[in-house]
């Protein structure tokens, strides 16, 4: 398919035994012995900040967040950048969708080799915790406090109604 947006992609995050590495592709997070390591894509930030401003000026002009809940018209507005930003997968970022992976746009952690605690996870966890139960306890806490995700933690879209997340969530937790 010539056009990137139009593309299946998903991310991974990938520990080699044999080269003693981790490999991020596409938008993943990592904890490595407590220390949080990110691969975001690029401009997501300035969508989530552009989006959240945008909810903020609909709710003051009336719209509930219930109504934002079922139908997420500040995503919408941002839904332009978002596409522009797919045309760049595998130019600018790394993401798994059928085509090349451009090597130098993979990020890799070499380990050394001492023993190390990881944990894998998708961007699904806004803030990742060394236990999945704390990680889900701060999503339970994310959903409830700002469902919106537009206030304190920033996100291109909001818990709709109906679901217990946001985004997808993988949460993997390995010694070596």
């Amino acid at each position: 398919m010539e056009h990137p947006e139009e593309r299946l992609t998903c991310s991974a995050i990938i520990y080699s035994r044999l080269q003693r590495q981790i490999w991020m592709v596409g938008d993943c997070q990592c904890l490595l012995d407590g220390q949080l390591l990110e691969n975001p894509k690029p401009q997501e930030a300035v969508y989530a900040a552009k989006r959240a401003k945008h909810a903020k000026q609909l709710l003051a002009e009336g719209m509930t967040i219930e109504q934002l809940r079922t139908h997420d018209a500040a995503r919408d507005f941002i839904l332009p950048d978002i596409v522009a930003s797919m045309k760049q997968q595998n130019v600018t970022y790394s993401v798994i969708d059928g085509f090349p992976i451009p090597e130098h746009l993979v990020p890799v952690i070499t380990l050394d080799f001492h023993p190390h605690e990881i944990i894998f996870a998708t961007d699904g966890y806004p803030i990742l915790c060394p236990t999945l139960a704390e990680s889900e306890q701060r999503l339970a806490q994310q959903r409830e406090n700002d469902p919106l995700n537009i206030d304190s933690f920033l996100a291109s879209k909001a818990f709709m109604l109906g679901q217990d997340s946001f985004d997808d969530r993988t949460y993997v937790r390995f010694q070596v």
